[in-house]
């Protein structure tokens, strides 16, 4: 008796590479709206990260934890964001960015409610850490969205704003809390319905989320032609006629290839190398300069809690300036160029800084800080779309989220031994530690950057 084979026909590669960089060469104000969508989570992430720290002080007050107990309270969530970015990555490129995102919200509405009816400092600590894991996942779930949605130029672009949302989501956060202040609400009711807020616009974004379609490009490379076709039909209004009407089976890349991919194209390897080191150079730059700053307002005679978010609100929204400024140059000067830019003003800013320190003319700092918001809104906006952008449609989730590991290590390292060392040998000799970061991202933009503004995949 002759048995008839069901299994499917082996993929058409080449069909496949050509919707995939037919797909990725096509631009769509729908694409565009799609972009802002991803971009509007990171204020979710903004509040939820750093509003604890706006509040810390009033959770210490009630239930009056250790040192550790604290610190962990205030890290949760960047140490569960640094597992949250691997594993949310890779299950991106797995089973899809449709499905990751609207994974990623529900988690942040339950978690981000259940913030404000803890009980102890030990459960905040243990709903910090599992809110941590979707604010890492939806970051590099976002940037393969932007990347497989958007033209060459115009991801780049959308994607390099994400400073500029972390920025408005900070200020946001603080200018909630300043009211709370004003109004002089209980601190057990201010840092409960803080923290609880972030609930809503997670909510709000979730709603806005649910008709988003998969992306064509994944849909493409998992062999789904049916369905790629249908949605190119609806964002693009093409029917992508170089695939056929049935779905295939392709072989599943094997994530363990990712970095042996990266290596057989220079170019690539040294745009994600870079990227790596950019990402761990800003996040050590910010994490533990935002250590500095209550310490820095204090020395200018800013000693209240109102006067203290005033003052960083006001620099913040001075941030937020730069955060919008630098993804429009980028078009102009490159990828290269923000980097050396921004990395540069950093790096002086920071030098400017203690040498103030050291010579006792501390009406300079502020200034000072404000050059340093600068430049860090500038070699910090590329560091997750370079990786991002060239790394294959089949990596990019993983390539993502391993990105995003080295903006997420620094900022949870950083929150247990900036302060130790901080006090060990005092604020001027602190500040030049810090600018050993900046350094070696000028260094790297200079030496390893190579331009990719505009890349497209062979």
């Amino acid at each position: 008796m002759t048995t008839i084979s069901t299994a499917a026909p082996p993929a058409p590669q080449a069909a496949i590479q050509s919707a995939v960089r037919y797909l990725l060469q096509n631009y769509t104000p729908k694409g565009n709206k799609v972009g802002w969508l991803m971009m509007a989570s990171i204020l979710v992430e903004a509040w939820d990260l750093y509003s604890i720290a706006f509040v810390l002080v009033f959770i210490r007050d009630q239930y009056n934890p250790g040192p550790l107990a604290l610190g962990l309270a205030a890290a949760g969530t960047q140490g569960g964001a640094l597992i949250g970015a691997l594993i949310g990555g890779w299950l991106s490129d797995k089973i899809g960015r449709r499905v990751m995102f609207l994974i990623t919200m529900i988690m942040f509405v339950i978690l981000a409610l259940a913030q404000a009816f803890v009980s102890s400092i030990a459960w905040l600590i243990v709903i910090r850490f599992l809110l941590g894991i979707p604010l890492g996942s939806d970051i590099s779930t976002g940037y393969t969205y932007i990347m497989e949605s958007m033209a060459k130029g115009q991801r780049e672009v959308m994607g390099n704003r994400w400073q500029f949302m972390f920025a408005v989501g900070e200020v946001l956060t603080l200018g909630v809390i300043a009211i709370f202040l004003v109004l002089d609400i209980d601190h057990e009711m201010v840092w409960r319905v803080t923290l609880g807020l972030g609930a809503v616009p997670a909510l709000i974004i979730l709603f806005l989320r649910h008709d988003v379609p998969e992306t064509a490009v994944w849909l493409v490379q998992k062999g789904r032609f049916r369905e790629a076709k249908e949605v190119a039909r609806q964002m693009y209004n093409d029917p992508l006629d170089m695939l056929p009407n049935q779905d295939v089976t392709p072989p599943k890349p094997r994530p363990s290839a990712f970095i042996a991919d990266l290596r057989k194209d220079p170019i690539r390897w040294r745009a994600t190398i870079y990227g790596w080191i950019a990402c761990f150079a800003q996040g050590s730059e910010f994490s533990t300069f935002a250590f500095y700053l209550p310490v820095l307002f204090a020395m200018i005679g800013v000693s209240s809690m109102l006067g203290n978010n005033l003052v960083t609100m006001a620099l913040f929204s001075f941030a937020a300036v730069s955060g919008w400024v630098g993804p429009l140059l980028t078009p102009k000067i490159g990828h290269r160029g923000i980097a050396i830019w921004g990395f540069g003003i950093v790096l002086v800013s920071l030098l400017i800084a203690a040498v103030a320190l050291y010579t006792d003319h501390k009406y300079i700092l502020p200034f000072a800080a404000a050059g340093m918001l600068w430049g860090h809104y500038w070699d910090a906006s590329n560091c997750m779309t370079i990786p991002t952008m060239v790394a294959k449609p089949e990596y990019r989730g993983t390539a993502s989220g391993f990105a995003y590991m080295f903006v997420k290590l620094p900022s949870f390292l950083a929150i247990f031994l900036f302060p130790v060392l901080f006090t060990a040998i005092g604020q001027a000799n602190a500040t030049l530690f810090v600018a050993i970061f900046p350094l070696i991202g000028l260094l790297a933009a200079i030496f390893i950057l190579p331009e990719v503004y505009g890349y497209e995949h062979d």
